[in-house]
This record gives structure tokens, sequence and C-alpha cells, in this order.
């Protein structure tokens, strides 16, 4: 591969001209998806250059790319880029003059300051850098009078906020629709590529604001919240935005699963106008969605409504199907006359920690806790009269973001104390900060540093204290957290009468078990590739938790648009985007 001449790519700092910094410090990629090699990139993030690229060259096809995709409302974009381009055609003739590096400053200054998007903003950036970098080289190229070659470049229009987000949303476009008050516009456009915006925007952990490029100004736009907010605007006034008019009538696709993952494929391909079946164990459709995250943080009722959009839309859902057991994979494909399936079933299988005493009554998994509480109801006592031990002193065990949901909901089930258990220190904790605040807003109590041997019951089965252990923090294990070690004899009981444990989930191994043609790890995750869900089992592609284990909604969600994209090709032979 060829050097590297130039990169502040992300903050580097190397210019082999100068003798400045080294390539290895260089956080870049080299090369894309397919195995082709980088010559050079020019963006929001900065520039980097390897040896053989003409950067003047690459600089009109980025002005290019700006002409191209410019919206057109403000004067600095639709003017401004046009004239950038003209100037930069003219020097790459062999026909540039004098005052052009002075005119092409005015114009990048002008982006960067007047532009009303983020694209003519980050763009006005990535031309004032080239100015500033490779000045000497543009005013060479002008001198010189000779024509310069054009290159192969590949265009790809992206704000960091979208290149953040695992589903790719356009969220500079309906962001500034938001600003301009058009929130039925702005919504349609954010279900073309997102099924649930009402959900994410509630339970997103938003990694598009740790991008955006406000952060450097004052703080980021919030764009979850801008999500949830033209998605109850849509459904306080009930005047839902218009329906796709594409029937479905293309291939036949079955969903393997009514989650974050599973919603997603059945949206994006019934947009593109194939027959889509999902189907559910549960008696209700979201996943995760609806058994695991609490009421008072994402409303079933919110999930129902976009569920219901989706079925409005075409899909179907059949409820009450455990696929693994009434219906095999293999059936689905070859009786029911499916043309491919996509396995979305989540990682709903609750991890132990092998202690005596988990089998005993006030004993639960964070996953039967909050199945009892949110999808059978037990929060609408006496309404629903769903059995779950309302105890007065609940110990959830671990610390991430079910973890928290776990005590919290324990304080609305009736608990005088909600006490979370952990053997790492508060800076170890793996919920997100908000998740942390929020539980000891609301009463939570923090036992750190300390870890359960042994769960303690009474004459009568029930569980009524825990024996622990204090634990010290030695050094980093392979998660970069440090490592908790016992400390001898410092064991010491808890009085506790209801007990969560909640140290993770792995995926159920019922269509593992009887689909021997996927690849499973060692883990219980199916094998799936990373770009396009497709397994080992031809015509069956999977994504969300049975893939990677139990994560995020919007990774989730991720994986279901490319698995949709992959499957939509593999059945049409047609691009997403060319039909």
């Amino acid at each position: 591969m060829s050097d590297m001449v130039f990169s502040n790519w992300s903050g580097a700092s190397v210019d082999s001209r100068s003798g400045q910094g080294s390539a290895d410090d260089v956080s870049v990629p080299k090369e894309l998806s397919n195995g082709v090699k980088l010559g050079g990139l020019m963006g929001w993030d900065g520039l980097a250059l390897w040896d053989g690229v003409n950067v003047v060259d690459l600089a009109r096809e980025y002005a290019k790319g700006l002409s191209d995709n410019s919206c057109g409302q403000c004067v600095p974009c639709r003017i401004g880029s046009s004239v950038m381009l003209d100037t930069f055609e003219r020097i790459c003739a062999g026909e540039g003059e004098g005052d052009d590096v002075a005119e092409l400053s005015t114009l990048a200054e002008r982006l960067r300051k007047q532009a009303m998007c983020d694209l003519g903003q980050s763009c006005g950036k990535a031309f004032q850098d080239f100015l500033e970098n490779f000045g000497v080289e543009l005013d060479q190229a002008i001198s010189d009078k000779k024509p310069i070659a054009r290159g192969e470049y590949l265009t790809a229009t992206t704000a960091p906020c979208k290149s953040a987000c695992p589903a790719h949303l356009e969220i500079p476009t309906y962001v500034e629709m938001i600003k301009k008050g058009q929130f039925t516009e702005s919504l349609a456009l954010i279900r073309r590529d997102n099924c649930l915006p009402g959900t994410v925007g509630r339970v997103c952990v938003r990694p598009c604001e740790f991008d955006c490029r406000r952060t450097n100004v004052d703080g980021p736009v919030q764009i979850k919240f801008l999500k949830r907010f033209v998605a109850d605007y849509e459904l306080e006034r009930k005047r839902p935005t218009g329906l796709p008019e594409k029937a479905p009538e293309g291939e036949k696709v079955a969903v393997v699963g009514a989650g974050p993952a599973g919603l997603t494929v059945a949206g994006d391909l019934i947009q593109l106008g194939h027959e889509v079946v999902v189907f559910e164990a549960l008696h209700k459709p979201g996943g995760v969605l609806v058994y695991g995250i609490p009421e008072f943080r994402l409303p079933k009722a919110i999930v129902q409504a976009e569920v219901d959009y989706l079925a409005k839309m075409g899909v179907q859902f059949e409820m009450n199907t455990v696929i693994g057991k009434i219906r095999s994979v293999q059936e689905l494909l070859e009786v029911d006359g499916f043309d491919t399936v996509f396995v979305g079933s989540g990682a709903g299988l609750p991890n132990f920690m092998n202690i005596p005493g988990e089998n005993l009554n006030g004993v639960y998994s964070a996953n039967e806790y909050l199945t009892r509480s949110n999808l059978m109801k037990a929060y609408l006592f006496p309404q629903y009269d769903t059995p779950v031990a309302r105890g007065k002193r609940v110990a959830t065990l671990g610390a991430g973001n079910v973890a928290m949901d776990s005590s919290r909901t324990a304080l609305r089930l009736g608990a005088e104390e909600s006490i979370i258990v952990y053997r790492r220190s508060r800076d170890e904790m793996p919920a997100r900060g908000e998740e942390i605040h929020h539980a000891g807003e609301e009463g939570v109590d923090f036992e750190l540093l300390t870890n359960p041997v042994r769960l303690i019951g009474d004459d009568n089965g029930c569980v009524r204290a825990m024996e622990c252990v204090r634990m010290k923090l030695g050094e980093p294990d392979d998660s970069g957290r440090r490592r908790p070690q016992v400390i001898e004899g410092s064991n010491f009981e808890i009085e506790v009468d209801t007990v969560v444990v909640s140290i993770g989930n792995s995926p159920n191994p019922l269509i593992p078990a009887t689909t021997p043609e996927l690849e499973i790890s060692k883990w219980g995750t199916i094998n799936a590739d990373e770009e396009t869900g497709l397994t080992t089992m031809k015509g069956v592609y999977a994504g969300g938790d049975v893939v990677t284990g139990a994560a995020t909604v919007i990774l989730a969600m991720g994986a279901g648009r490319k698995a949709a994209k992959a499957m939509h090709e593999c059945m049409t032979g047609e691009k997403v985007g060319e039909q």
C-alpha cells in the first residue's frame, strides 16, 4: 500500500512533507468494505491523503458532491457550491486564474458560517482544511496550466450524526424540517428508515448526539427527543401520516420475532413491496419493547400504535407462534413457501449466578420480573392480578440498564427499600449515566463492591437474606474494567425478601437446536455476516440480540435495516434505491 502523505482526520497530525507525526497513530479507514484500497478521504472529520493521489482533483470531486447533494435552500449552498465546482473544474482543465484561491477561500468561509444546514457548514470546514494545508499544491496547479486527470471516487453524503446512527437515519434533514414546522413531513421521512419513531424517541441510547457537531459550540442537538416530539404530535392529533401506496406483491418473507430487529425488517421490506409475515411467540408484538422495558420508560400504547401502523401498511402478525416448536425454519421455506426468513428472536434466556439458594421463592430473573410487571401488567394491580412478589426489601444483582429498570420497578410495586448490589464500583457500572442518576433520584440504594455468594431461605422456602462478601478492585480485565477481588473474611448478610438477578441474557436455544444448518457461536449466538445478516443456511438471515447478544434497541434496528436491504437485493437482484 502507498505511504500516507497527510492526515488531520479525527484530530490526527501527520504530514510527511515536514516529517510530522506517524501514520501508525492515525485512526482512519484504509480500505472499503469490498477490499478496495483508499487513496484519499475528504469530509467533515478532516483530510487523509496517500501517495499517488492528486489532492486538487480530490477537492474537485468533493465540490461536485456538495453541488449534487445541496438542497438549494440557502445562497451559500445553492450558488456558492456551483461557483466553487466551476472554479475547480477550470483549474483542473488547466484554465485556472490568479484570483481563484481567494475566491475559493471566500466561498468556503461563507459556507461554514452562513449555510443553513450541517452539510454546507461541514463542507465549508473541509474546504478550509484543504486550502490551509494544500495551498501550495493549488497554486502550482493554477500556474502549471495543465489538465489534471479525473480519478475514481466514491461520494457518500453523511453527517457525523447520521454516520453514528446504526440505522443511518436522515437526521440533518428531518431536524431541519422540524425547525421549519414541517412536523408531518419530518415524521414521514423518519418512518421511511425507522418504523418505531415514538419508541426510539424514548429508549434510544442516542449515539448520534455523541457525535453531534453542535457539541463544539454548546451542546448536542436533542435529536432523540425531536424524534419523539413529531411521533407524539401525530398521536395526539390522531392524524396519521400517509401510508405507502405500494401494495405488497413481491416475494414472501417470514420474520421470526416481533422485537426491534424483526419489526425493522418488516417495515423496510413492506415498503419495498414484499409480503411480510411476522411470527411472534408471545401474545403481543414488540419483543423486549413490551416485556422488558418498563411502562414508565416506554408506554406500551406507544409500541402498539407503531405496530398498528405496520399492520396498516400490510405487515401480517401471527401471535402465540413458537417457531422451532410448531414450525421449523426449514418448514417455513420448504412447506409454507416463504422465499426468505429473518431470525430476530432476541436474547430472552436469563443468566444466573449459580450460587446456592437461587431456586428459593422470591428469587427472579430480571427477565421474568419485568415480564410479569410489563407484559402481564402487574403494575396495574388490582386491575390485573398478576402473581409477582411485592417485596418490601428488594435486592437487584447487577448494574446494567436492565438492573436499573428492575430496581425502579420494585419501588413502583411497593418496595420500601430497593438495593442495587454490584461487585465493582460506580465508575465500572455498565448502565448509562442517566439511568443510574434516575435510579438514585428515585431512592434506589447502591451496595457497591459487594458480591452475593449465597441466598438464604426461611422454613417456608422463601428467601430471607443474602450472604455477601466485600470486594476490592485489581488490575483491568479484558473488558477494560478493573477486576473485582474478594476480601477474605469479609462475609456479611443483607436482609431481603425478594431478589432479582440481572446479570445478562443469552439467546434462546430453541431455533439453533432445531435448525442444524445454522452455525452457532460458543456463546449460543447465531453466526451471521455483519453487513448483510446472512447466516450459514441458504435463504436465512439473522440480526439483533440473537446475533450480538443482549445489546441496544437501535443496534438491533440497524442490523435489521442491513438485513432487509440484503434480503431485497438477493430476492430481486435490484439494488435498494434503484427500484
